[in-house]
Formats: C-alpha cells, sequence, structure tokens
C-alpha cells in the first residue's frame, strides 16, 4: 500500500466569490486549492514561510482544475489536499473539493510547484535537503 498524507479544512463561500446569481466563479476554486495548501503546509511543517526561512521560494508552474458542480455563495466547501510524493526537485498535490451539506464531489484537480532561490530566482535542479529529510520523516 502506498503512503498518503494529506489534510482536509472547511472553507466558507464568500459574498465577493460569486456572481449576481449566487454561483462562485471558476477562478475561485483554484484559492480554494490554495487555502488547502496553506493550511496543508502549516499542519506538516512545510509552509511557504517554512521553505521561505531555509531559502527558497515555491512557485507554482502547472495547475489543473476539473469542474464538476457549482458551489453557492453561503454554502461551505471541504478541501482535501493529497501530497503527491516525486523524486524530482518539485511540489505536487492533489485536491477534491466537496460540497460540506451533502459532500459531494464539486472539483478536483492537481498543482506543481518548484524550488527557486530566494535570492537569485535560479532553479533548484535537486530537492533542498531539509525537504528530504522532511519526506524521510514522513515515510517517503
Amino acid at each position: 500500500m502506498e503512503r498518503t498524507l494529506s489534510g482536509k479544512i472547511e472553507v466558507n463561500v464568500r459574498f465577493n466569490e460569486a456572481d449576481p446569481l449566487g454561483i462562485v466563479w471558476h477562478g475561485h476554486y483554484i484559492r480554494y486549492f490554495e487555502d488547502g495548501r496553506e493550511a496543508f503546509g502549516i499542519e506538516h511543517g512545510i509552509g511557504y514561510l517554512d521553505f521561505y526561512k531555509k531559502g527558497f521560494i515555491i512557485p507554482i508552474v502547472s495547475v489543473e482544475c476539473d469542474y464538476k458542480r457549482s458551489l453557492k455563495y453561503g454554502e461551505k466547501v471541504v478541501v482535501e489536499t493529497i501530497y503527491v510524493p516525486c523524486d524530482a526537485a518539485k511540489l505536487k498535490f492533489e485536491y477534491r473539493l466537496y460540497n460540506a451539506t451533502n459532500g459531494v464531489l464539486v472539483a478536483s484537480g492537481s498543482s506543481v510547484q518548484v524550488f527557486l532561490d530566494k535570492d537569485t530566482s535560479m532553479l533548484q535542479l535537486s530537492n533542498p535537503v531539509f525537504f528530504e529529510e522532511w519526506k524521510k520523516s514522513r515515510g517517503f
């Protein structure tokens, strides 16, 4: 059985995220991915500030979202964030968004981030030592 590491948070669908019909604009689903990724990082010790303090920034270079159902203003969305281990010098996550009331899957997706030196913006071709240690401590 393959090891997985995930986290879940619940997010309120805010008024400013909906159109005049009360339906959430599609771009905000990516924001929910971000909410999930930030919560995952804080929970598991690999938040943005953790990387920054070690001398790295981790910009997103790819994001995908498959929309299944609409969210509406006033609803809550459960964001499940799943770390996808890989040997390359990057962070990969998968996401599942669920309507918190009925558990229906509303979207799924993924993202990829790379490591850049925070001072020079140079791409890192190998994982930073602290990230390799983090992976090893989590059984990856």
